[in-house]
């Protein structure tokens, strides 16, 4: 759920940012139809959620986490990540975010067809209600936990992760910071290799 760390890290290349955000709907190795940019920007993706699963600090952030969360703690962490990048997106971009959300909207509604089935259903949502942009605050990160802890009917509890949230702000805003820093260099990198395959 963490797309605008996904779209932010996808560059300006369109096509990959497409891969990055379709690529949760994308089952095993079923996106061979797609162009490659596409096709490259599913399995940039997965990197960076194998990168991301690993990594020290974001297992961290989810042991700080309340327990009873269980299997939904790396869902919050991204959500919360996500919230800290949108916060703080004028260290990380020249582009307002409001702009760039709607950039974003734009390139998926021109592509509209394409997208596989379960994304074409949840984009209306995603725009009328402008999550992206909605990241930015409590009251919008507190409003799409809500969210989600309905599509889960109550299962995760998600809803109350916000109060983990306000508790240890600061440490979350840290943990992301420091793990952001890196996951940028390894994003940089892995675009490298697409710039190095078609030049």
């Amino acid at each position: 759920m963490n797309f605008l760390a996904h779209l932010y890290l996808a560059g300006v290349d369109k096509e990959i940012m497409i891969g990055n955000f379709i690529a949760d709907s994308i089952r095993g190795n079923k996106f061979h139809h797609f162009s490659e940019g596409i096709k490259f920007g599913i399995k940039m993706h997965r990197a960076i959620d194998t990168f991301t699963d690993e990594h020290s600090i974001f297992r961290q952030s989810k042991r700080r986490l309340d327990p009873k969360y269980r299997l939904y703690k790396g869902v919050i962490i991204d959500l919360i990540y996500d919230h800290f990048l949108a916060k703080n997106w004028l260290l990380y971009s020249e582009i307002p975010l409001q702009n760039f959300s709607q950039g974003v909207y734009q390139t998926l509604k021109d592509n509209y067809a394409i997208l596989p089935e379960k994304t074409q259903y949840l984009l209306p949502y995603m725009t009328q209600q402008n999550w992206l942009y909605m990241y930015r605050t409590i009251p919008g990160i507190t409003s799409i936990l809500h969210d989600m802890n309905v599509r889960t009917k109550g299962i995760s509890m998600m809803n109350e992760a916000v109060v983990d949230l306000k508790n240890n702000y600061a440490i979350f805003e840290q943990d992301f910071t420091a793990f952001f820093e890196e996951l940028q260099i390894f994003s940089q990198q892995y675009l490298l290799n697409y710039d190095r395959k078609n030049n």
